[in-house]
């Protein structure tokens, strides 16, 4: 098993430590210290010895920080994680703050209407993020001040960092050699009149050196810093013992590899121009450059979008492991139409049958997020993560919500399934009904090159929105090619500005919850391609759906779709049983045949 369902939060053990915490910021003379969710990688996902924020606070989300002043602690969460917050921290000690409705810089202002100096750690902060909160405080006598981690300091028993062994991700996977990758983005480099490129970001190192390890559960990443020059020579700032001599051998001569401690001294040492993504790279990568008198050219990190256009072999190795993943998906889905209505199941039942049923395919290398199973009222809780504590009986008449994916040689997946657990109430029928209209929107959508993730999100709720109704995250986010599944900076989202282009792979997943009673979620992974000609014959972007798994037609009020969207339905539920149907046990495909029928 990948997934444990041990209890990972323990608010009462929050009152102490932020006690300790702040008899720390008096001996430092500080009025506050942020505690972000975030590494020094800005990786959404933390080794256990980054996870500061839960550590002091309990609160286990994947976003989010904590400001502690002495008088109040106020933990900063978006939408997806209002109803976890308050389950996870003492709301005695730590109070749960709308973000980004309430942002740091104003909340800030009115809590220390006197003024006062709040520290912050430069390796976990960036120079974008502490420049928006300095505007909003320019004026109200609040200073941020960087200084070392001062949870650190408190953290007795902080775990080591991470040190598995890190691999190769094969040229016949990444579809381009590494050495060609740090000569067209080293000749980007020289273009821009920079010496060099100093990458912070995992993904991206990961991406750009054909490498993948395991520092990080369910995120395929080797943790480290690089500087890339503008010859292709890359130095590497990793802890060698990750590195046995195949891989070594991998790297090739262009590429030194050098100790992690050794990353700060080695960029006193660059002679400038150094590009820097101010959006991802920490502050403290700007404090070292200026002791030396650097050049600085601030730039977005060139990796992100060469690794968000997908090549061809990506796209096919995405498209293997997505058909792989589909035969097991339906194969889960087959047996849990015959057992969850015996009402004998629980949610971790669910979880561990799932993961069983990749793993018979022999290529699961890691679940790609700890999957999100919640029946009834838990599958309002967006993020749900089911524990021992939290565990529930998967009972008749409620909806079941399974969002899970896995890491495999050659692709990530992410889905997400809302199934009827024998006869369900019409209450959830109307709002699966719209939530798959959504998904449909999304899945038929024609647009014209230049616009982007947010001019495409209404569509997934306008459904929704015709009825009063609305889901409170991004209808869907970038994912990696064997990489994170959650990967920028592409997004189906209202925040998002960057323009779509062929070769993205995006998640479609809108969906509904309601508070204390069901939650919906249907998603479908999607790439970004060339849409065929049509009209006039205007340059567009289309969808093609890489997610071959049925949805349950029992959910589905008919009568409501319309024409063009019974249509989408039937055909696509046709490709499913066309895909997969040959690859199946004779019980699941007898299943599939069932579940694919026409409207």
């Amino acid at each position: 098993m990948f997934q444990d369902f041990t209890v990972k939060s323990r608010p009462h053990d929050g009152p102490p430590r932020l006690a300790a915490l702040r008899a720390k910021m008096a001996l430092e003379g500080l009025a506050g210290f942020i505690v972000p969710r975030a590494d020094a990688h800005q990786g959404e996902y933390v080794a256990e010895c980054d996870a500061r924020l839960a550590w002091l606070t309990g609160f286990t989300g994947s976003a989010g920080f904590c400001i502690a002043l002495m008088d109040r602690a106020g933990v900063f969460v978006d939408g997806r994680y209002r109803l976890q917050v308050r389950a996870e921290v003492d709301t005695q000690v730590f109070t749960p703050v709308d973000w980004p409705e309430t942002q740091p810089g104003p909340w800030l202002v009115v809590a220390l209407p006197e003024g006062g100096r709040v520290g912050f750690d430069p390796w976990l902060h960036t120079p974008d993020e502490i420049a928006r909160i300095e505007a909003a405080l320019a004026g109200s006598g609040v200073e941020l001040v960087p200084v070392d981690n001062l949870v650190d300091a408190i953290w007795a028993e902080r775990p080591a960092p991470p040190c598995a062994p890190a691999r190769v991700h094969p040229a016949e996977l990444a579809g381009e050699e590494s050495a060609a990758k740090r000569a067209r983005i080293g000749a980007g480099l020289a273009k821009a009149g920079a010496a060099a490129l100093v990458l912070t970001l995992s993904d991206s190192i990961c991406w750009l050196l054909n490498i993948r390890g395991n520092d990080i559960a369910r995120n395929p990443l080797v943790q480290g810093f690089a500087v890339l020059h503008a010859d292709g020579h890359l130095t590497l700032f990793a802890d060698g013992d990750k590195f046995d001599a195949a891989l070594r051998a991998h790297l090739g001569p262009k590429v030194t590899l050098r100790p992690q401690a050794a990353f700060a001294p080695g960029l006193r040492s660059l002679t400038g121009p150094v590009q820097v993504d101010p959006a991802s790279a920490p502050v403290a990568v700007l404090l070292e450059l200026a002791q030396s008198g650097t050049e600085v050219i601030r730039a977005t990190d060139p990796c992100l979008m060469a690794k968000a256009r997908k090549n061809p072999a990506e796209i096919a190795g995405m498209e293997a492991a997505h058909h792989r993943d589909a035969v097991a998906m339906v194969e889960f889905l087959c047996w849990l139409d015959a057992e969850a209505p015996k009402g004998t199941l629980t949610e971790i039942d669910v979880v561990t049958r799932l993961e069983a049923f990749r793993a018979a395919s022999g290529c699961l290398m890691d679940i790609s997020f700890d999957t999100i199973c919640g029946a009834g009222p838990n599958a309002a809780i967006m993020h749900y993560r089911v524990s021992e504590a939290s565990n529930r009986a998967v009972r008749p008449g409620e909806a079941l919500l399974v969002d899970s994916g896995a890491q495999y040689p050659d692709g990530t997946t992410d889905i997400t399934r809302t199934m009827a657990v024998g006869p369900v109430p019409e209450a959830i029928v109307d709002p699966y009904t719209r939530v798959l209209q959504g998904l449909i929107a999304i899945s038929l959508a024609r647009w014209p090159r230049g616009l982007a993730g947010r001019d495409l999100d209404p569509l997934a709720r306008a459904a929704l929105w015709r009825a009063g109704l609305d889901f409170n995250h991004g209808t869907g986010h970038g994912v990696g090619a064997a990489l994170s599944v959650h990967e920028g900076p592409v997004r189906l989202a209202r925040i998002s500005e960057l323009p779509l282009e062929p070769g993205m792979i995006l998640s479609n997943e809108p969906g509904y919850y309601r508070d204390g009673s069901f939650g919906i979620r249907l998603e479908n992974l999607v790439l970004v391609v060339e849409a065929a000609p049509l009209g006039d014959r205007r340059d567009q972007l289309a969808m093609q759906t890489l997610t071959w798994v049925p949805f349950d037609r029992r959910l589905i009020d008919v009568g409501q779709l319309a024409r063009h969207e019974r249509d989408w339905v039937d055909a696509y539920h046709a490709e499913v049983l066309a895909r997969v149907g040959s690859d199946l046990s004779a019980p699941a495909r007898d299943w599939l045949e069932l579940a694919c029928a026409p409207l």
